[in-house]
This record gives structure tokens, C-alpha cells and sequence, in this order.
């Protein structure tokens, strides 16, 4: 049994993943500020955007063995603004917990990953690509496409592998509170798949754990969209 640590699995993408992971057989910690409300789901209770977050991550790394980890880092902020916006305080607070805390669980979780870890970071369709008035989600999600692959780089020959999961437009809260859980706009963002529809949490969660599960997959950029229809 190998253990999984994801940040940000108490709704969304990351608490379907924590299911699945954990009724795979897996010991699963949900690193959040809030619970994840599974069966099975060890919460520790961090705030990845706080001014202590990395003595708290720290403490947290100190209670483990080392042994084989799989490191899912899916905490995300989404904001709307454009690079118009002079609100530094929101950009910097974006880049906290998209950016700079998955550095912060890399830091201090690496010394205790053995060969057969992996870390797999959860990108966006616009880790590759824009859209008008999501500037700061935009910019963090294309250096999250850069962390994975220094990290495959750097981890070279540790028998540890990563990969970027970067999921289509998701039925997620997230997405439906960015939209005003408005219907007509859920229903013109799925329009844009070739299947029609919006992808769902558990698709992506079986997704990351095929990732988590097979090396061979080292330094991809995996694109869990349901086929985005090209203009």
C-alpha cells in the first residue's frame, strides 16, 4: 500500500480523486482548510495560501515514513480579472496556492518519496492556451506545465515519475461559481467538446491515478478535455 497525499481534496476533482485512490487500497491525507467528508480520508487541516503553511507542511512531512507517495497537487484558485487589473494582492494570493504551494509539498515531501513515487500535477485546458478575464489562473496554470516538467528533469534516475493531468472544463463547483452557475454558459462551454458536454470529476480522477500508477508516462502533458473541437 503506497500513500497518497492531495492537496485540495475536500470538493471537486480532488475529492473524487481521494475515492478513488482510496478504494484502490491507498492511505489517503486530504491537505486542505476544509474536510474532505469520505470514508477512509485522513484530513490535515493546512491553509497551502497561509503565512504558515510551510512549517505547517513541514510538521506534517515530519509524521510520515518514507516509503512510496504519490503527491497530487490540485489545490487551485480561479479568479476573474485581466491584466488590466492592479489588485497585486489577488495575483500574489493566485500564485500562492497554484504555484508556490506545490513547491512548498515538493520541499518537504521529496525526502521521504522512495523510487516508485510519483508527483502529478493537475494543469487546465489553459495551461496551454487563454481566455479573456482569467489572467492570474492563465499565467499559473502555464507555469504549472513548467514545474512538471523541471521536476521531471530534475528527479532524473530516482525511480520517481511526474506528469501534468490538464482536465477540460470540469463539473466542478469551482467552475460553476466562476460562471454564476449559469446554465447558458455551462451549456455554451460544453458546446465546445467534441462530446458535447462538460467532463466529470471521476473521469478525471481515474485519469490522475492511471498517472500516478505507470512511469512510463514521465514528463507528459496528459489532456483530459473529451477532445476540444478546433476553430
Amino acid at each position: 500500500m503506497s500513500t497518497v497525499v492531495i492537496s485540495g481534496a475536500s470538493k471537486g476533482i480532488g475529492k473524487a480523486a481521494a475515492a478513488q485512490f482510496s478504494e484502490a487500497g491507498h492511505l489517503v491525507f486530504n491537505l486542505s482548510r476544509t474536510p474532505a467528508n469520505l470514508p477512509g480520508i485522513e484530513n490535515v487541516q493546512i491553509d497551502l495560501a497561509g503565512a504558515q503553511a510551510v512549517q505547517e507542511v513541514a510538521a506534517f512531512a515530519d509524521s510520515l515514513k518514507p516509503g512510496v507517495f504519490h503527491l497530487i497537487h490540485n489545490a487551485a484558485r480561479l479568479t476573474s480579472e485581466t491584466v488590466r487589473s492592479d489588485d497585486i494582492d489577488n495575483f500574489r494570493s493566485v500564485i500562492n496556492i497554484n504555484v508556490i504551494a506545490p513547491q512548498i509539498l515538493n520541499a518537504a515531501l521529496l525526502p521521504k518519496m522512495n523510487a516508485g513515487s510519483s508527483i502529478i500535477y493537475i494543469g487546465s485546458t489553459l495551461s496551454e492556451k487563454a481566455v479573456p478575464n482569467s489572467f492570474s489562473y492563465v499565467v499559473t496554470k502555464h507555469a504549472m506545465i513548467g514545474m512538471m516538467r523541471a521536476t521531471c528533469q530534475d528527479l532524473a534516475g530516482s525511480g520517481i515519475h511526474t506528469a501534468c493531468v490538464c482536465p477540460g472544463f470540469t463539473n466542478t463547483e469551482m467552475l460553476r461559481a466562476h460562471v454564476g452557475d449559469s446554465q447558458e454558459i455551462l451549456d455554451s462551454i460544453a458546446a465546445g467538446s467534441t462530446f458535447g458536454r462538460l467532463v466529470e470529476p471521476n473521469e478525471i480522477a481515474r485519469t490522475i491515478c492511471f498517472a500516478a500508477d505507470n512511469p512510463v508516462i514521465n514528463g507528459a502533458i496528459i489532456h483530459a478535455n473529451l477532445g476540444q473541437i478546433e476553430n
